[in-house]
């Protein structure tokens, strides 16, 4: 969901000369400056071998539902973000942006987030002179592909429970997807080298200067 909507963004972009994509299946897109790569997890360092990149962005991630097992999960949200952020930094990607999740830790004791924090620790040391680590909460937008009727189920609840979410814990609301793309959008031009975190509030402002 993220993917797409950056993706449109960037192509739409003139400050954005060439874009390449790395999936296991090609976008709808069409663009003069978007060069798609299609293969198996497990091919991607090889196809995008050789290449010469200056930023890379993942938005890559599932579901335990969707992958089938918690390990089939870790293989994907850790193990083949971490083998893309790798062969990214091999072809000259100095600036790395991941979008992980709201309450990522590897030591918490869900699963899912522990994966998460394990996938930011794991990409902070591959090397970057910059790593910008977004964490949204429940994204809303529109999905493509197979329902999730869990996740539409709390996208219908969630204004209610954005309204009931104390400003304090504001970083634990939903969060349009479209913020998030925008948000990244912004951040590939940064410069400051380091590792930075965002969630909801920081990437609103984000997603406010770039609209503006």
């Amino acid at each position: 969901m993220v993917g797409e909507l950056l993706l449109a963004r960037l192509c739409a972009s003139p400050k954005v000369d060439v874009i390449t994509t790395i999936g296991r299946r090609a976008s709808q897109l069409s663009s003069e400056k978007l060069v798609q790569l299609e293969g198996p997890v497990e091919a991607w360092p090889s196809l995008i071998e050789g290449g010469a990149f200056d930023v890379a962005i993942s938005s890559l991630g599932t579901t335990i539902r969707d992958a089938g097992s918690q390990g089939a999960f870790a293989a994907i949200d850790h193990d083949a973000l971490l083998s893309f952020a790798r062969s990214a930094r091999a072809c000259g990607a100095r600036h790395f942006l991941m979008v992980s999740s709201v309450g990522a830790h590897a030591a918490s004791r869900n699963f899912y987030l522990s994966t998460k924090g394990r996938a930011e620790a794991s990409v902070a040391n591959v090397g970057f002179e910059r790593l910008d680590i977004l964490r949204p909460g429940l994204l809303r937008g529109v999905r493509k592909g197979a329902p999730r009727f869990g996740e539409r189920l709390a996208m219908m609840f969630s204004p209610v429970q954005d309204l009931l979410t104390p400003h304090v814990l504001s970083r634990y609301r939903s969060t349009p997807a479209q913020s998030v793309a925008a948000s990244l959008v912004n951040l590939m031009r940064e410069e400051q080298r380091g590792i930075f975190i965002h969630h909801n509030d920081e990437m609103a402002a984000l997603a406010k200067a770039v609209a503006s």
